[in-house]
């Protein structure tokens, strides 16, 4: 499979615009001039990021927690944009508001059939409020898409229905965390990996019927690449970010370091970092590199922290090895 085609798969379509305006997007890295993208605070968590380039705009999607002024917390999912990673936009909310649903975590952004296709999940937690925290979400939470012509402007979510056609929604179990991705050896046929007992996989080939495919031990927030032949699935187990590849989605094995960037020197993600959402833009004129999106807890324990003090942060890296960020030493 081609880089183009690994890019396009990914949503990083380098398609649709003019080799001049391709030329034209540039994008410093020293001018970012903190790790830090978009900070949380006491009330506000900005987690779980994915991104998709396009037409030289970057567009940060995430998990948007608020804590209202009765103690009620409340999750959607958001964008902001940006053309050199330094300055954005200021965030729009795509989806609606409401405890019993909590549309949040996109895994990803796809092109199919002449649209963008975002994936989401809930995260129900009705009557959540502040002094129950962490409350984690329920076991109706499930796993949808989103579609749009523009990036910007979203339909409502609609539910896949990964285990299959006959298995009850009911029946489907807790799942979170989707990403998709089309089959590196099989063009027009897409998987969708979600969170439950590990990574669990479904394939389709028009995103409404699925085919469950089993499932492998694993993190949370996976992200997965196609290179030299193999699939790459970055992944959060406890801290930080690990990496698996296989070249049939069956037989899994354990690759490099855990990533952990220099939480050891931030204190905006000393109670965790996870959720390594890894964007590969070496051919990207201007960029050249792997661009890894995160989010950190901090100071003290994610669980504390679980629906405030969440930050959006950023790295990169030439070989997917050796990471680098705004202020390394």
């Amino acid at each position: 499979m081609t880089l183009a085609r690994i890019i396009l798969i990914l949503g990083v379509c380098a398609c649709g615009y003019g080799a001049a305006e391709a030329r034209s997007a540039q994008v410093d890295l020293s001018a970012i001039e903190s790790p830090v993208l978009i900070a949380g605070d006491d009330r506000h968590a900005y987690r779980d990021p994915a991104v998709v380039y396009f037409e030289g705009v970057f567009y940060l999607y995430y998990t948007f927690v608020e804590i209202e002024d009765d103690g009620r917390i409340y999750s959607y999912t958001a964008f902001s944009k940006s053309r050199d990673l330094v300055n954005w936009s200021q965030q729009k909310i795509i989806t609606p508001k409401g405890q019993k649903l909590n549309y949040c975590s996109p895994g990803n952004v796809i092109r199919f059939n002449g649209e963008w296709v975002l994936c989401v999940q809930t995260y129900p937690r009705s009557g959540y409020t502040v002094d129950q925290i962490p409350r984690f979400g329920d076991k109706t939470a499930r796993v949808f898409v989103m579609t749009s012509k523009d990036l910007e402007n979203w339909s409502k979510p609609r539910m896949l229905k990964v285990k299959g056609p006959d298995v009850a929604v009911a029946d489907m179990g807790r799942m979170i965390d989707a990403f998709l991705l089309e089959d590196k050896d099989e063009p027009g046929k897409w998987w969708c990996f979600y969170k439950q007992s590990g990574v669990s996989m479904s394939w389709s080939r028009d995103l409404v019927d699925w085919t469950y495919f089993g499932r492998t031990k694993s993190g949370e927030n996976v992200c997965v690449l196609v290179e030299n032949d193999e699939y790459l699935l970055f992944h959060s187990p406890s801290n930080g970010v690990g990496l698996k590849k296989s070249t049939d989605l069956k037989d899994w094995r354990d690759s490099g370091e855990l990533i952990t960037l220099g939480q050891k020197d931030w204190r905006w993600a000393k109670g965790r970092l996870t959720a390594g959402f890894v964007l590969d833009m070496r051919k990207e004129p201007g960029i050249g590199k792997y661009i890894m999106f995160f989010h950190g807890s901090g100071p003290e324990s994610e669980k504390l922290h679980f629906d405030s003090h969440a930050s959006i942060g950023i790295a990169w890296s030439d070989d997917g090895k050796e990471w680098h960020w705004p202020g390394k030493k």
